[in-house]
């Protein structure tokens, strides 16, 4: 959904916010405007590339993975309702001390 969300973003930062000067929108508010939102588009984006990622380590078991994903669950705390949930769901099974001895058992046994 982030990819989804940074892209249609991007799209408005370069396209649609070049016409509001037209609609009658003052030149200074769009000098400002369109950088702020391609800088916002470019992060959100990478918060969905970096997030792509997490999910493709974890599904192939990589050490690094579990760790990028907690990161990626503190981060989404703040996204309230959906992300809120997701992110004690995602803290829940993957933080407890269990759950570290588990996920290294299944690297150790990927690596075998």
């Amino acid at each position: 959904m982030n990819l989804v969300g940074g892209g249609l973003l991007f799209m408005v930062a370069k396209t649609l916010i070049l016409y509001l000067p037209e609609m009658g929108a003052p030149a200074e508010t769009t000098a400002w405007l369109q950088p702020l939102l391609s800088c916002v588009a470019i992060l959100v984006l990478a918060k969905g590339v970096v997030g792509f990622l997490a999910g493709w380590g974890l599904l192939q078991r990589e050490s690094w993975a579990r760790m990028l994903t907690l990161v990626l669950a503190f981060l989404a705390l703040f996204n309230i309702p959906f992300g809120t949930a997701l992110g004690i769901y995602t803290l829940w099974v993957l933080l407890p001390a269990a759950s570290d001895a588990e996920y290294r058992a299944e690297v150790f046994r990927k690596a075998a």
